[in-house]
């Protein structure tokens, strides 16, 4: 009985100690089971104490981690994330690589000693180098002024700086650099920063300019016309030929054309003050004589009029090539003009035209103008539907027909004695009659319907020096 009693307290030892083995082999993790060939081993990785994720091979880490050093290029790497890995066994292995790979992507950042172009306090854009960001400004300014334009303006500044110098007068026509500056407040600060983030001279110089490195293009469909693509991309018409020079308001569009569409929003702009010297026309004035001798509408140059001229100084200010304002410093006249003087005749002559028309009718509306209508010529103009169907004179002057005149029905032409005729057609009767001299405003006869007519109206006709000429140029209503 004792022996058995003893065999039951081995046999229970045996199992408690056997417990506290596997007790203790969960409790010390991966290491208890690295001879187990159920469980595979994975890295929990860690960049800067933050946990990104798990892989199964150190491998893509240290890949992902040369790829971005490649990044860095020529740039002095200044910091660098810290990884950290911790191996665990599993049984099953859940290790998502590709999201772990992305994910490693994103916290993991190489930053490099940089140079950041600040506007206004917020960093814009980033250069290699301090002289690469002088360079930027200054090729900015480059746009706008000449090399030697703005290398005359730092010496200038210079000189200026050790002595007061004064700048010499301007000589004609000539135009003078006074200022280029940038419309914002610009500094440089080195700063470190994603190698990616760091743009070449060129680019950085444009990303200033236009608020972007990629214009937007918009490619034309069936339909489409300039205004409407405009108010489709909240663009007004002329930003939008703004942004396509080779177009105008009046071209055509074809389909498959593209356009561009980015509205430029650029971070900073150059003013570019200046001095402009300038030779200027000074107009002449012409003052008139009256000559009671002469007759009414008659005119004779007695002194032909002759241009001044005059040296204008202006300060000019232009905001990125266009100008924002223009003011007149000073001015000197260097010929004064010469008036001109015109004899203008005083001398009424009834049979004499005035030189302007006066309408011919009571009224009325143009019912056809002069041209092209019905396959022939329509050599004047239409009034119907006067107040009164009185017609008048056009102008003092010489009845030289008063009678039918086939198509014309009743007509009347008058000589005005000064190069001008007019013909008045379709009336119905005349009250004047060939070689009468009447004054403008005269009743001649009545509105009718006579020869080839459609309805009741004036057919008017205007002649110069035996030339048909279109009334409407002539007559005053």
């Amino acid at each position: 009985m004792l022996f058995s009693h003893k065999r039951l307290f081995i046999l229970k030892t045996t199992i408690i100690s056997t417990m506290a083995a596997a007790a203790i082999a969960f409790s010390n993790g991966p290491s208890a089971f690295a001879d187990t060939p159920k469980t595979t081993t994975t890295y929990q990785v860690y960049v800067n104490g933050t946990y990104a994720g798990n892989v199964t091979n150190k491998k893509i880490v240290n890949q992902i981690i040369a790829e971005k050093t490649k990044q860095a290029g020529k740039f002095h790497v200044k910091a660098a994330p810290k990884v950290h890995y911790i191996p665990e066994r599993v049984f099953q292995n859940t290790t998502n690589n590709p999201r772990t790979n992305e994910t490693l992507k994103d916290v993991f950042q190489i930053k490099v000693e940089a140079v950041a172009i600040v506007i206004d306090g917020k960093p814009v854009t980033y250069v290699d180098s301090k002289e690469t960001a002088e360079e930027v400004l200054k090729n900015l300014k480059l746009h706008y002024v000449s090399k030697e334009q703005l290398e005359g303006l730092e010496e200038h500044e210079a000189r200026k700086a050790s002595m007061d110098s004064v700048l010499p007068p301007l000589k004609e026509n000539e135009t003078r650099i006074l200022d280029v500056r940038l419309s914002k407040n610009v500094s440089i600060e080195e700063q470190n920063i994603e190698p990616e983030k760091v743009m070449t001279l060129k680019d950085a110089v444009t990303y200033l300019q236009k608020g972007t490195l990629q214009e937007k293009k918009y490619k034309v469909q069936d339909g489409d016309a300039l205004e409407s693509i405009a108010h489709r991309h909240d663009l007004k018409l002329g930003d939008m030929l703004a942004l396509n020079p080779g177009l105008s308001g009046d071209s055509l569009l074809k389909v498959g054309q593209e356009v561009n569409v980015t509205a430029l929003t650029p971070f900073i702009e150059v003013i570019v003050e200046k001095e402009a010297n300038r030779k200027e026309a000074i107009s002449y004035a012409t003052k008139t004589v009256e000559d009671s001798a002469m007759p009414k509408g008659q005119t004779k140059m007695k002194l032909e009029g002759k241009e001044g001229s005059q040296a204008v100084t202006y300060k000019i200010t232009e905001q990125n090539g266009t100008e924002t304002k223009r003011e007149k410093e000073s001015e000197h006249i260097l010929k004064k003009p010469v008036d001109q003087i015109m004899i203008k005749g005083t001398k009424v002559i009834p049979s004499r035209g005035e030189g302007s028309f006066a309408w011919p009718a009571v009224g009325g509306y143009i019912s056809s103008q002069m041209g092209h209508r019905w396959g022939k010529m329509h050599k004047g103009i239409d009034i119907a539907r006067p107040s009164d169907r009185t017609i008048k004179a056009a102008d003092n002057g010489v009845v030289v027909k008063a009678g039918w005149g086939n198509g014309y029905g009743n007509m009347i032409i008058i000589d005005h004695q000064n190069g001008f005729r007019t013909l008045y057609g379709h009336m119905s009767s005349l009250k004047v009659r060939s070689g009468q001299i009447v004054s403008k405003g005269t009743g001649i006869g009545i509105m009718g319907s006579t020869g080839n007519s459609t309805g009741v109206h004036l057919h008017f006709e205007v002649y110069k020096n035996g030339s048909l000429v279109n009334p409407l140029k002539y007559v005053n209503r």
